[in-house]
């Protein structure tokens, strides 16, 4: 018992003499910090001012045009593609269309195409693949007049002018809406499906319901007008139409930067 109560005292007092010199760093760091402290007050007063050419990033992190290799998203002059929509790859807006928030066209597979006044709404996701099961065309091709509703998916199809896709519909590789068609919201269009003209179409699987009047297909161009009015209103929020530069300016006033 003797010889261990010896060892004990022995390994106490090497274990005391470790934490000591364990310590000795600590007190060295605690020093220098109230050596910074108790510095001169001019020392502390000298402001940090960022440089003028620093690179200014939105704060949000997106991108909403994304080149992909050789392939640029091409947006006609008065096409309206909101702030929060992301383009990538093989895409072409073209005059009179618009993209609206929250919208992904992601053509790095194939073309993607919205034709002259058609409009993709909020959260619809639309791209292709790199070649159809049907052997049919596997680029998304949008022609003119067409409202594509809200969180609807389009994956290498092909809508013909003059045609509404209701709400949350899904559209599958090769699958075909003829012009002066109507799909109901919801709906689901399989594979190879083919929706002819001037139909009215549900259901999922979609199928066929009633044949359009002639007044309803007259109403079909008539929405996608509508809504590439709205969409100018939108437009005009934008630099350089509107007068966000003022604000701009003030700003930058405020802040000694020069105008």
């Amino acid at each position: 018992m003797a010889a261990l109560a010896r060892l004990s005292r022995r390994a106490l007092a090497t274990a005391t003499s470790a934490g000591h010199h364990r310590l000795l760093p600590r007190s060295f760091s605690t020093d220098s910090v109230a050596a910074a402290t108790s510095a001169s007050p001019a020392t502390k007063s000298i402001p940090i001012v960022e440089s003028p050419d620093r690179v200014k990033w939105d704060y949000r992190g997106q991108r909403r045009i994304i080149p992909l290799g050789q392939w640029l998203p091409k947006i006609a002059v008065d096409a309206y593609v909101a702030p929060n929509v992301v383009l990538a790859g093989q895409v072409t807006v073209y005059d009179g269309a618009s993209v609206w928030n929250s919208a992904v066209l992601r053509g790095d597979l194939n073309k993607i195409t919205v034709g002259f006044c058609s409009n993709v709404q909020e959260r619809c996701v639309i791209h292709a693949a790199w070649n159809s099961p049907t052997g049919l065309p596997a680029e998304t091709s949008i022609e003119r007049f067409v409202t594509i509703g809200a969180y609807s998916l389009l994956r290498s199809c092909t809508i013909e002018p003059e045609c509404i896709i209701g709400q949350h519909s899904i559209l599958m590789e090769g699958s075909l809406v003829e012009s002066h068609s109507i799909l109901e919201a919801g709906s689901v269009v399989p594979p190879g499906r083919r929706i002819p003209t001037g139909e009215l179409w549900s259901g999922n699987p979609a199928r066929f319901v009633r044949k359009l009047t002639h007044e309803e297909t007259l109403e079909i161009p008539k929405l996608a007008v509508a809504i590439n009015d709205l969409s100018k209103s939108h437009f005009s929020e934008f630099l350089p139409y509107s007068t966000v530069y003022l604000d701009v300016e003030k700003m930058k006033k405020s802040l000694g930067i020069s105008i």
